[in-house]
């Protein structure tokens, strides 16, 4: 009996304080006025938890007194709403949306500034008509600026070889806000997908961050099929927040575990991982589950699909995403596929089982 008073007591010490200092943090980080009431508030959440469990006699009691009060404290935090309605950094003032009419979509809102520093830009927005027949390419776009295993992931959708749509997933940030992962698991960010021409989304990190940031481009070998599944799947949810906003969360709700969740809407079988966590070697875990081109080794894969040298050099014009594409791994497969027979296709190219 004593043992399992013991080994009680073990168990509850630590998950005691990790769910303290969870709520101190949720209360700092929390909308409540004042960084002083935040920051009194949590510092009294940790000293009365402290102080309660070192001068109960009786240990149960106070842990049931303890979780009673954390689950009321839950419950307030569930409750805080998501909103629309805030003061938004320009960059991600105006959310996209798509209106669907058979095989055609219109996306409304895909973001075109034109940068003079990366704060200093002319906002632009533009509407544009895709046929989902000609949905021919998926790529995924990494975007590094802290080391290997953090990266920012996009993927871009190609449409009859030449037509590119890229979607990011972000933090909704606003006027005078800057991104902490900390703050990311605390409400504090809404999730915006961002629609955009790849002259803005890619060369605002090419060209116009301090210092560069490196972008990696892809050619994955999704099927047109699957490429259609995934393009409504972003669609739906570009919709959904346009109407219902959701909290961003920097472990469960980011860029790179929504593209898996939309993946498995449709059946794509794809396991949760390490390398989705550390995002930076989310293309590495693709190459390994066959889902880019294979005819190299990863680390000549990464090599070739490196673009800031050839972003800074095709200028800014209309086709600047195909003469971006121009020479990377399976962009001749990716044209090739569409129309062509088994026996036209490069080997290895069909889609994997």
């Amino acid at each position: 009996m004593r043992r399992h008073h013991v080994l009680g007591t073990a168990l509850a010490v630590p998950a005691v304080t990790l769910m303290t200092a969870w709520a101190a943090l949720a209360v700092y980080w929390s909308d409540l006025p004042g960084q002083a009431l935040r920051m009194a508030l949590a510092i009294g959440i940790v000293a009365a938890t402290a102080a309660a469990f070192a001068l109960s006699r009786r240990k149960r009691a106070a842990l049931a007194a303890y979780l009673a009060c954390f689950g009321l404290f839950v419950v307030w935090w569930a409750a805080i709403p998501p909103s629309n309605d805030r003061n938004w950094q320009g960059d991600v003032a105006v959310l996209p949306f798509v209106e669907q009419n058979g095989n055609m979509v219109t996306v409304r809102n895909i973001r075109h500034f034109t940068y003079r520093t990366e704060t200093d830009y002319e906002p632009a927005y533009y509407d544009k008509t895709f046929d989902l027949d000609t949905l021919d390419s998926v790529d995924l776009i990494t975007v590094y600026w802290m080391g290997e295993a953090i990266a920012h992931v996009m993927l871009s959708f190609g449409f009859a070889g030449k037509d590119y749509l890229c979607l990011s997933i972000e933090t909704r940030k606003e006027v005078g806000e800057a991104y902490s992962s900390l703050k990311g698991f605390f409400k504090q960010y809404e999730l915006v997908y961002v629609a955009g021409d790849e002259r803005d989304l890619i060369r605002l990190r090419t060209g116009y961050r301090n210092p560069p940031e490196d972008v990696y481009i892809y050619r994955t070998r999704v099927p047109p099929e699957n490429a259609r599944k995934l393009f409504l799947e972003y669609a739906k949810e570009m919709n959904g927040l346009h109407a219902n906003p959701k909290f961003y969360n920097t472990l469960t709700t980011n860029c790179t575990t929504n593209v898996i969740r939309h993946f498995r809407a449709f059946g794509g079988k794809v396991r949760y991982n390490w390398k989705i966590l550390l995002s930076g070697y989310t293309p590495l875990y693709a190459y390994e589950l066959g889902a880019l081109e294979d005819g190299m080794s990863f680390e000549a894969l990464r090599v070739a699909s490196h673009v800031n040298a050839k972003a800074e050099s095709v200028g800014q014009g209309a086709d600047f995403s195909e003469r971006l594409r121009q020479g990377l791994p399976g962009v001749k497969a990716r044209v090739l596929r569409l129309g062509a027979s088994p026996e036209e296709l490069p080997p290895g190219m069909p889609p994997r089982p």
